[in-house]
């Protein structure tokens, strides 16, 4: 990593003496926050080397491929070293705590990315630039991620600290100090940026995203020592419903009801969730039950709030009488995707229960929002193109699960390893190649996510620990499968590879003894002994080249067998021929005998041979009466007749050309036939000789071969489709906030 990261962080003029003197409870959050890091490190590195590995593995070329060994063997060795930098770094931020401007903290990355202006950025290398917008985005989500504790941690170090004030605060946890702890210790690798970005995006999944159990952490022993322990951060939104409640006390009663029976209370590291909660409250119309609506709006009317344990049962019950109305026993997956509308079902249910108690049933407006969002999810998974239909039908299934889980976990939001979440992922992850040509009945992956699907409906009670256990399971499962389909895959590749090789050696051989025989005939004994005798040899030179280097030896010898057949009649050249023979016969002989040609049919090809050599040098008088009234035919060039037949490339297709290009092996793309079936497969390899690129099912065998032109037909025509294969959930709360976003 480039020392420099140009990134711009506060204020961090360490005290003029010594470290600062903190209570122990400071010294416990450093040594823990130094060790777990260190941990978690460790996990980010074991995952750079998996990362590279791959990528070495399906390398398109020799020189890529020890390009990536290299950047391991480089991590391997000096990670140690970095790991023990960068802990140090983070334990010195305890004892000389970055003092900060007061509105420093909130504004400083605006102004920061104001200031960067072009004439900055165009002194600023391209791979360094690289790794700025990289350690930039990751600094920016992590301050959005974790809002909450950093600014409860920043209050209390700033209480902790002597040199540090209300307008000077401090905190050593802050994600812009450990990134550029990072960042100096991992300058000490020396690999190329594209091995840099993926050792910050290893750093960025498994550190930085588990930041937020190292925070809570330090807020628990900080609140444990009375460092402001009634300290509570509240959104914009949330303190605007405070100050209402505050001078209602009818409303104020029904709030503190609310809040008791549900027991919920806004997870502070869950900024996202906050963020999607905020732009629905902008959007929440005139059908609202949650109980904030009816204090508002319907003056005395007394409401009973469902929520906690009563909301999770009522969820329960919907979900076994949807089940056993529309599931077939036992095939999940048949008809169309279950499209329940969560916000109508509970409706129904909040409706239903009007009557039993009198009362007007409502919602806490925090468990309305997580219905809707829930909602909002499944409509973008149950849109998506990229999930094959059967796969989607089942996870179709789950809406009801998944909503009883984030009811009663909202970190299903912010966590991207949450059971749940993880199972989600993990099922559309396999099954984006599955086809619908594909025989259910017996497909081991289809059965496997059909039976997760089908214990999650029947066991789920509210215990996540169900979906961790199935995906322990599934992850095994996938393991043995994909072992059995890398080691098919391999082998199709190396098959594929040398086929395209021997029919690209096959086609060079031919065409090359093609045109240097219609430049100068010969007679046909011996047409006939390098058409189906030298040919072999040069075949197998060519395949041979890059380690015998052979094949420019194979083609002069039929060079000089062309040119001594042929008369000369300067004293020179007959001094040369005289000179070349020897060799020449020599040379076929033993190249023939390399490729086990017929003993008995080479004795005689030799003798015709050597016929053939005596008579042209013998007849020289009717060599050169020949040559006289004969003149040799002049033939166009190979190249001119090709530029002829070449048909230019049609400006339609060199748009998408790019787009083929831009597929990287492993990329899952779906064909589409004239007859409308389709098929999905992925890129197995690109074989650069031949121009081909080859493709595999999930089960490692060859699908289909296109070339980069026919490619591009095929995208241009819409029988080409690119699958995209990120995290479901991740891509589905994406679209969830842009579309939320727009229609704000």
């Amino acid at each position: 990593m480039n020392r420099q990261s140009g990134i711009h962080y506060l204020h961090d003029r360490p005290s003029a003496g010594g470290p600062v003197t903190v209570p122990p409870e400071v010294s416990r959050i450093r040594d823990t926050v130094v060790a777990g890091l260190g941990d978690l490190l460790q996990g980010a590195f074991d995952a750079v080397d998996d990362s590279l590995f791959e990528l070495a593995n399906n390398a398109r070329s020799n020189n890529e491929q020890n390009r990536y060994f290299e950047a391991m063997r480089e991590i391997r060795i000096k990670r140690k070293g970095v790991e023990k930098q960068f802990q140090h770094s983070v334990g010195a931020l305890f004892d000389h705590p970055p003092l900060a401007d007061a509105d420093q903290n909130s504004q400083d990355q605006p102004r920061q990315q104001d200031s960067t202006s072009a004439d900055s950025l165009s002194l600023v290398h391209d791979d360094e630039l690289e790794e700025q917008v990289a350690l930039s985005a990751m600094i920016s989500k992590a301050r959005a991620y974790f809002q909450g504790p950093l600014l409860q941690l920043q209050t209390r170090f700033t209480v902790i600290y002597p040199t540090a004030s209300e307008e000077r605060p401090v905190n050593p946890m802050l994600p812009d100090y450990i990134c550029r702890a990072f960042a100096n210790a991992a300058g000490a690798f020396e690999i190329q940026i594209r091995e840099r970005l993926i050792v910050l995006k290893q750093f960025d999944r498994y550190v930085i995203a588990n930041l937020g159990m190292l925070m809570d952490e330090a807020n628990r022993i900080l609140v444990q020592a009375g460092v402001v322990p009634n300290f509570r951060y509240q959104g914009k939104t949330r303190q605007e419903h405070t100050d209402t409640t505050a001078t209602d006390p009818t409303t104020q009663g029904r709030g503190q009801a609310a809040e008791t029976a549900g027991n919920y209370q806004v997870r502070e590291d869950d900024a996202l969730f906050q963020q999607i909660r905020q732009l629905l409250a902008e959007q929440r119309g005139h059908r609202s039950y949650s109980a904030s609506h009816y204090g508002a709006g319907h003056g005395g009317t007394e409401i009973h709030i469902v929520g906690g344990t009563e909301l999770l049962q009522m969820l329960s019950q919907a979900s076994a009488n949807t089940t056993g109305q529309s599931v077939p026993q036992n095939n999940l997956s048949a008809g169309e995707p279950v499209t329940v509308d969560l916000r109508d079902l509970v409706e129904h249910i909040l409706e239903s229960r009007q009557t039993e108690d009198g009362k007007q049933p409502a919602l806490q407006e925090m468990d309305e929002d997580l219905i809707n969002l829930v909602s909002m999810l499944f409509e973008f998974i149950l849109d998506d193109y990229n999930l094959s239909a059967p796969i989607q039908v089942l996870i179709s299934r789950l809406q009801i699960p998944i909503l009883k889980v984030v009811i009663k976990d909202k970190s299903f939001f912010s966590r991207a390893n949450h059971p749940a979440r993880k199972l989600l992922n993990s099922l559309a992850r396999a099954g984006i190649g599955w086809s619908n040509a594909d025989e259910k009945s017996r497909d081991k992956l289809y059965e496997q996510i059909h039976n997760i699907v089908a214990r999650i409906l029947e066991d789920f009670d509210g215990d996540v620990t169900l979906f961790e256990t199935l995906g322990d399971e599934f992850d095994q499962f996938l393991t043995r499968e994909n072992r059995k389909a890398s080691l098919v895959e391999q082998r199709t590749r190396e098959s594929e590879r040398g086929r395209i090789k021997s029919q690209k050696a096959q086609e060079t051989v031919d065409r090359t003894l093609r045109e240097k025989l219609e430049r100068r005939p010969v007679p046909p004994a011996i047409h006939d002994i390098l058409m189906n005798g030298w040919s072999r040899v040069m075949f197998l030179a060519y395949l041979r080249d890059d380690v015998e280097h052979r094949w420019e030896q194979s083609v002069r010898v039929v060079d000089d067998l062309v040119w001594c057949l042929h008369p000369h009649l300067d004293d020179d050249e007959r001094d040369q021929w005289v000179r070349v023979v020897p060799r020449l016969l020599k040379a076929l002989r033993a190249g023939l005998e390399e490729v086990s040609y017929n003993s008995s049919r080479l004795d005689d090809m030799m003798a015709k041979l050597k016929h053939e050599l005596t008579e042209a040098f013998r007849n020289l008088a009717l060599a050169e009466a020949r040559e006289a009234g004969q003149p040799e035919p002049v033939v166009p060039p190979p190249e001119e007749a090709v530029e002829d037949t070449e048909e230019p490339l049609d400006a339609g297709i060199a748009e998408f050309l790019p787009k083929i290009d831009a597929i990287t092996i492993g990329q899952w793309v779906e064909f589409r036939l004239v007859n409308g079936s389709s098929f999905r497969c992925k890129l197995s390899a690109v074989i650069d000789e031949a121009d081909c690129f080859v493709f595999v099912n999930r089960m490692g065998l060859k699908v289909i071969e296109k070339t980069r032109i026919d490619l591009a037909h095929e995208m241009h025509r819409g029988r080409l489709t690119i699958l995209e294969q990120g995290a479901l959930i991740d891509r589905a709360l994406d679209a969830v906030v842009g579309s939320l976003r727009k229609q704000a």
